[in-house]
């Protein structure tokens, strides 16, 4: 199954940190993870949503991912709005043992900066300076943003 997760700057420095190959695990105050069923409404998110957000750094990115279908058929996929809207409900305390099923590595599809963005942005990958280091290291996983 395809996913798609939209995240902030602190969350993207996180999915670095674990090589691009799973996702941070969730806050005190964070029952669930929710990775999104597609495309367009994981950009309106990041776009929307993160980058008018403090907490994300006033910026938002788009993730994608593979997950092996057998384990995303044990997640109930929930519709939050409009037909677009569905997410893929997974319980914090499960979260690791998602990311052992995600197929190869998460890689950036899109990145939108807000005005209130204060970071450095590479010049080559578009992406925060603080990732873009991350990416060089581990050869360069994430595609650069199309948007």
């Amino acid at each position: 199954m395809m996913l798609y997760r939209p995240v902030g700057v602190k969350e993207l420095e996180l999915i670095a940190a674990f090589g691009f190959r799973g996702f941070p695990p969730r806050l005190s105050w964070q029952p669930i993870f929710y990775p999104v069923l597609n495309r367009e409404y994981a950009i309106s998110i990041a776009r929307d949503w993160n980058t008018k957000d403090t907490t994300s750094g006033w910026a938002g990115f788009v993730t994608e991912f593979e997950l092996e279908d057998d384990h995303a058929s044990r997640f109930q996929v929930h519709q939050v709005g409009a037909a677009m809207h569905r997410e893929l409900w997974v319980p914090a305390e499960e979260l690791a043992e998602f990311n052992h099923h995600i197929i190869g590595r998460i890689p950036i599809v899109a990145a939108y900066f807000g005005e209130g963005f204060t970071g450095q942005v590479d010049p080559s990958s578009g992406l925060p300076a603080s990732v873009a280091e991350v990416c060089v290291e581990s050869a360069s996983p994430a595609d650069p943003p199309s948007d």
